[in-house]
């Protein structure tokens, strides 16, 4: 972006030279905006001292665009006092006019390098967030929810304290084993769909029951269940409750 179409021609010319096929221009600074919001530019370099509207108040226009990263802007400028103001309203860099050949390529390729390890930091951190919505998932369903709860809140473990961080004992707790009784069988005549709403149906009864009883869901497992009673609260009267849940659970 620049006023100047010989300065336009010029560095179409070097990046073109230099192996860069993507590339757009216009001399017109209104028409930023619009071009970055179509294009979505690695980069853009930016005259500052231009008529109608000068490069700061074209980096303003497009912080609208890029509110959650920086602004892809390398200026152009003449004037060494404009440049640690463009700095400080976002541009990552500068390029002095006249143009020495060298330095435009290098500080180009520097910007495109540093944009791609923002791109690829980004994925890694949003692969990340996945992951931990996964692990979370794995944890509610394969621990008690106390328990699980507990491991979350733990984000800063050191090595030497790990096993007392995670390690629990209970003298005393009875453990109900629920399987369904011809499953197998069922299973093989109706469509995967309606299995899965049955067995939801069931162990959400199952849930409400281990609820009511104070047993603690350990996890689910095909066309199994899995609850605990006495954990993560000791209890004394855990075989009963456990039993009182199988006889529920047996009538449903």
């Amino acid at each position: 972006m620049d006023d100047q179409a010989v300065n336009v021609l010029l560095l179409e010319r070097l990046l073109s030279g230099a192996g860069y096929s993507d590339i757009s221009s216009t001399q017109n600074p209104t028409e930023v905006m619009a071009l970055h919001r179509q294009n979505r530019y690695d980069l853009i370099l930016l005259n500052l001292n231009m008529p109608e509207m000068d490069g700061f108040q074209v980096m303003e226009c497009l912080k609208a665009i890029e509110t959650k990263s920086t602004l892809p802007v390398l200026v152009i400028t003449a004037q060494p006092n404009e440049k640690l103001r463009a700095l400080k309203v976002g541009a990552l860099d500068f390029i002095s006019k006249p143009f020495e050949v060298a330095e435009v390529l290098a500080r180009v390729q520097n910007l495109l390098q540093v944009r791609l390890l923002n791109f690829e930091t980004q994925k890694l951190y949003e692969q990340v967030l996945i992951e931990q919505d996964l692990s979370e998932m794995l944890l509610n369903n394969m621990l008690p929810q106390a328990i699980a709860e507990r491991l979350k809140g733990r984000s800063k473990l050191m090595a030497n304290l790990l096993n007392q961080a995670i390690v629990d004992s209970y003298a005393n707790v009875t453990v109900l084993f629920a399987d369904i009784v011809g499953f197998t069988a069922f299973s093989q005549l109706v469509c995967p769909e309606v299995m899965v709403d049955v067995l939801n149906d069931l162990f959400t009864r199952f849930d409400h029951i281990a609820e009511h009883r104070s047993l603690e869901k350990i996890k689910t497992i095909g066309d199994s269940y899995m609850a605990a009673a006495g954990l993560p609260v000791v209890v004394s009267d855990h075989a009963d409750r456990a039993a009182h849940m199988a006889q529920r659970v047996g009538s449903i």
